[in-house]
Parts: C-alpha cells; structure tokens; sequence
C-alpha cells in the first residue's frame, strides 16, 4: 500500500511540475488584439480611419487615436514632451524611425506577449524584449548615424525642469555610434530592452516589425500569435508532463 502511495504522489508531483506555466508576462488575460494600460492607449483596439502618416498602417485596428497619432509626428508633443533634437537638429531619416517606433508603441494591438505590469506614475504596463526584426534595428542604426544624442539610455536620466528633456550636466553630445556602437545596442538599451534585436528577418513570422504595408495585411499579427502559443504551452512538447508521468509509473511497476 505504501508503494503505491509513492507511486501515485510522484505522478502527482510530475504533473504538477509539468503543466505548471510560468507566470504570464501580463496579467490580464489574453495576448492577443490587446492595448497597454499605459498613458495614451485605448482601452481596446479597433479601427480608426484617420490616423496620421506613419501611423497609418494601423488604421484598421488601432490602441491609439487619431490625435495621439498626430502628436506622434511632432518634434516636442504632448503626449511625452520629449525633444528628438536636444542635440541639434535630428536627421529627417534618423527621425522617421522614431515616429515608426511610437506609432508602433501606441497603436499596435500585437505586442501582448511582451506586456508586463510596471508600478510607474504614468503607466501600469510596458513592453519588455519586443523581439524586432534585424533589418528595421540595423536600418535604424545606419540613418541615425550622422545624428547626435548625449545619453544611452532615453527611458531616465533626463533634465526634465525646463518641461521637456535636456542632457545631464556633464553629458556630451556625440554621434550616436559613440553611445549605441552597434545595432543591438541602439534596439537593446535606448528604451531599456522595451525591444530585443531578433535574428529573424522581416516576414518571417517570427519578429516584430516595426512599420509594413498595410495593403499587404500586418504581419504582426502572425507574430504575436507564435508566440502566445508558445507562452501558452501550445506546441509539440505539450503533451511532455503526461508522457513523462507514465514512464515512471512503468519503470515503478
């Protein structure tokens, strides 16, 4: 009796260990088709036909809305005051992939597998190693080459008592290859690992891109639903736990 009482705990045990997922970046639940609680989302996503430029491709389904996207486009806006140009005046090319990346960041409803929960004044969620495509990380790198910042890391750190931000005291303006020496390092640190450089290409299924044709569909959305699955514990090795309780229990028998 007492053997097969092991027997049957450590089946238990097994399973329990098995099937138990780690703990989901994001509370709420579902990763898919779902806005951030952050200072500017939407409570849910859905269409909005005027949004501005860049923003644009989102329109069919979008967290933002047409103001915000707006607002994106402009050099020093309401929605963050921050100053593209505190080290003179920004590239147009370096420039235009920082609108992509806050259109991106406010209007994609296909980043839920990396949203987590923050404690910050002004958002309780954030993004956290967006897998992005190695073209988009590296294009962006390249045009902002000629460009000028002072710091490494844009999430903090700032002189915010003129309203807007301005370099610390003591940090020199340089060509942004002094700061982000590589691609993955530009991606990586400027918005504290909010992205993650991927080895995937754009089309792949398997990153985030950070701007697409929206008269092809958004392939984001084929993205996120990989890698929900894959958080979910859908997949080849699902069935693992079971298979592996049943092997005990045989060479227990």
């Amino acid at each position: 009796m007492a053997w097969k009482m092991t027997q049957l705990l450590l089946l238990a045990l097994v399973t329990a260990a098995g099937s138990a997922q780690p703990r989901s970046v994001r509370a709420r639940t579902g990763l898919l088709n779902v806005c951030m609680d952050a200072k500017h989302h939407k409570e849910k996503p859905g269409p909005e036909d005027k949004l501005h430029e860049q923003c644009r491709p989102w329109r069919k389904n979008a967290c933002c809305s047409t103001n915000t996207s707006q607002e994106a486009h402009k050099d020093v806006s309401y929605l963050y005051n921050f100053n593209w140009n505190h080290c003179g005046e920004m590239a147009p090319a370096c420039k235009r992939h920082f609108i992509q990346d806050t259109c991106l960041y406010e209007c994609s409803p296909n980043l839920g597998p990396w949203i987590q929960q923050v404690d910050q004044s002004w958002r309780k969620e954030r993004v956290l190693d967006v897998p992005l495509c190695k073209e988009d990380c590296e294009q962006w790198w390249k045009d902002c080459n000629t460009s000028k910042t002072c710091k490494s890391n844009w999430h903090k750190g700032w002189n915010w008592t003129s309203g807007s931000n301005k370099c610390p005291v003591g940090a020199a303006c340089l060509p942004f290859h002094s700061y982000f020496p590589t691609p993955t390092a530009l991606c990586n640190e400027i918005w504290s690992h909010s992205f993650k450089v991927s080895n995937y290409s754009r089309g792949s299924g398997r990153c985030i891109q950070m701007w697409f044709d929206p008269d092809q569909g958004n392939p984001n959305e084929e993205v996120a639903r990989f890698y929900a699955a894959a958080m979910s514990g859908a997949g080849p090795w699902a069935a693992c736990p079971v298979l592996l309780s049943l092997g005990l229990l045989w060479l227990l028998s």
